[in-house]
């Protein structure tokens, strides 16, 4: 069997179109894009093009994209420069948030003197949008900071009804949506959040590149100084080809969108079953085997107890299966999983996510199903 790769909730592989993209900014289209010569106006065009495909996309204006290193910046931007610009004292988020968002909103509360209310989440780890409609209603002008998708469990949240909550209690609203960028339609004239934030290497686009929508009406200030690049929003010189291979990792994703969920979603449909035939007392985490409230891309099961969850992952990596533990950002650490703490999961069974892509294949799914099996299954 050849390597399967399940972990496309951490990083996607590099779609060939988008490689063909960049190639031409890698090699001579070199300038930089602030310089005013020939050069410079060439990948400055390329930058303001891919500005205009991504806003295109989500239905704003270019004026309201600007690119980042990655989405863990964009996330912070958002919360820190966010929180401080607009004055906001009190912000609302959740437990189990990417540590992008955790990280940035313990750095505001012990720095800025932000107040932090956390909503609870149940054993599915689904928030409750009554009692974040009654701490908008108690905090006016409160910033509110509630993923799209879990990376982990897969959980959506109903960032649409959310983005309503805060507009008629006048406060600002974040998602982190990276794992749905690509994945589902964001259009931001009829969502009105605030703040989004996408990573290009979680649909088929290259590492370290990312953006942020700021709502045209949020002035907020930059958080890496040193230049006026990004309409001085972002010091540094921009990551040219990263931004190109960005836009057209996007236009691909969105133009096959319908085809590419309907094959993962069999996937995952498919691995549920099969699951659940092969591993009798196979449970799974938070909503994902709900596929119409979880994300199509991610399934996160929990496995019986049996000394053979200590060496799960690699067991699967000794059978070329790349999977996970949760999230990509924590797998070197020895602690367990926020997330799964978060909704109380039970730490003597085995945890593993596995995430797909559109260069998934169901044979792959019968294998993984497979090795589980002879592990778990005497």
């Amino acid at each position: 069997m050849t390597p399967v790769y399940f972990d496309n909730a951490a990083s996607t592989p590099l779609a060939h179109e988008v490689l063909e993209e960049m190639l031409p900014y890698l090699r001579q289209h070199f300038g930089n894009p602030s310089s005013i010569h020939a050069f410079g106006r060439t990948t400055r065009s390329a930058i303001e093009k891919a500005r205009k495909t991504v806003a295109e996309i989500f239905n704003i204006s270019p004026s309201e994209i600007f690119f980042t290193s990655c989405a863990s910046e964009a996330n912070n931007q958002a919360i820190i420069s966010g929180t401080r610009t607009l004055n906001c004292k009190h912000l609302i988020t959740s437990k189990i948030e990417h540590h992008a968002v955790l990280h940035a909103v313990e750095y505001v509360a012990k720095n800025d003197a932000v107040k932090i209310s956390y909503l609870q989440t149940n054993a599915k780890g689904q928030i409750n949008l009554n009692e974040l409609e009654q701490l908008l209603i108690s905090n006016p002008q409160s910033f509110v900071s509630l993923m799209h998708g879990n990376n982990e469990i897969g959980n959506l949240n109903d960032i649409a009804t959310i983005a309503q909550l805060c507009k008629a209690n006048q406060a600002y609203f974040h998602s982190d949506t990276v794992q749905t960028v690509g994945h589902y339609q964001h259009d931001l004239q009829n969502i009105k959040t605030d703040f989004i934030v996408g990573s290009a290497h979680k649909f088929h686009g290259p590492k370290g590149v990312g953006f942020i929508y700021v709502k045209g009406d949020n002035k907020i200030g930059p958080y890496i100084h040193g230049g006026s690049q990004e309409r001085n929003m972002r010091g540094g010189t921009e990551n040219v080809a990263g931004i190109v291979g960005l836009a057209k990792a996007l236009e691909l994703a969105y133009a096959g969108m319908q085809t590419h969920q309907a094959h993962i979603l069999a996937l995952k449909t498919s691995m549920i079953e099969k699951l659940k035939i092969a591993i009798p007392g196979i449970q799974f985490n938070g909503d994902c085997e709900n596929c119409t409230t979880s994300l199509y891309t991610v399934l996160s099961i929990s496995l019986p107890p049996s000394e053979e969850n200590d060496m799960l992952l690699m067991n699967l990596d000794i059978n070329k299966i790349a999977a996970s533990g949760g999230s990509a950002c924590t797998s070197g650490a020895t602690e367990s999983s926020h997330v799964i703490e978060a909704i109380q999961g039970d730490t003597n069974r085995g945890t593993v996510r596995f995430s797909f892509s559109r260069y998934n294949t169901m044979a792959e799914v019968d294998y993984v199903v497979h090795v589980l099996k002879k592990y778990y299954v005497s």
